[in-house]
């Protein structure tokens, strides 16, 4: 059957709604033109925003990251079994100064467990885990970087004699079965619990690494301390 052709007052009358549905929109923009011209300023204004906010983060970052790289140079200049008091000083004032400056960078936030460390050599021990358990919760979340906290604070409260307070910070890790730092964890608080005179515990602590890292490169170690 021949399809219909359609008749010309039906022909008008689809025109006549498309020119209906323009006019409606230009009527709409019109009537509305005030809105979109506040919207345009508006994105405008954020989009400005976000580009000045992006080349200045990235600035002070770069920034952030040279004042790092000079204080990181002036601590590791002079190696020996003991840093010269003086390099410590004055690598610890400019990591201390990267803080003040670029306190935004990401590099500022990497200062922390340096200056950490120098008032662990300094042996400022309470001084070193107020900022280790600064960095700590600054950090929260970051498995690895929590881990190696941990770790700083176990040895910290070690060379102040307190080693409770040691085996407690090592064995939280030892609950984390999946801690890539767990050996290190266990080889030290085993060490940790033959010096406190708890050798039953301590041994108890080896063979479970006996039993659960056969490959490890510590396993003589372990094997040689049971």
């Amino acid at each position: 059957m021949a399809k219909k052709k359609k008749t010309r007052k039906e022909l008008l009358k689809k025109e006549d709604e498309f020119l209906t549905v323009s006019v409606r929109a230009i009527n709409y923009f019109n009537a509305h033109l005030n809105q979109f011209k506040i919207i345009g300023v508006a994105l405008a204004v954020i989009i400005v925003a976000y580009i000045a906010v992006h080349f200045y983060m990235r600035s002070i970052n770069k920034k952030g990251q040279n004042a790092y790289n000079a204080a990181y140079y002036t601590l590791t200049q002079k190696t020996g079994p003991d840093l010269d008091p003086q390099t410590l000083k004055k690598s610890e004032e400019l990591f201390q100064k990267l803080r003040d400056e670029y306190g935004m960078s990401k590099a500022a936030r990497l200062a922390l467990p340096q200056i950490a460390f120098m008032k662990f050599v300094e042996k400022k021990y309470d001084e070193a885990i107020a900022l280790y358990r600064e960095f700590l919760d600054e950090v929260s979340g970051n498995t690895e970087y929590e881990s190696l906290t941990r770790l700083a604070l176990a040895a910290c409260y070690e060379a102040k004699g307190d080693l409770n307070a040691a085996m407690e910070t090592l064995n939280f890790l030892l609950k984390q079965q999946d801690n890539p730092f767990r050996e290190s964890a266990m080889l030290s608080l085993a060490r940790l619990y033959r010096l406190d005179n708890k050798d039953t515990k301590s041994k108890e602590v080896l063979k479970e690494f006996v039993e659960k890292y056969p490959t490890s490169p510590f396993l003589p170690m372990a094997r040689a301390r049971l």
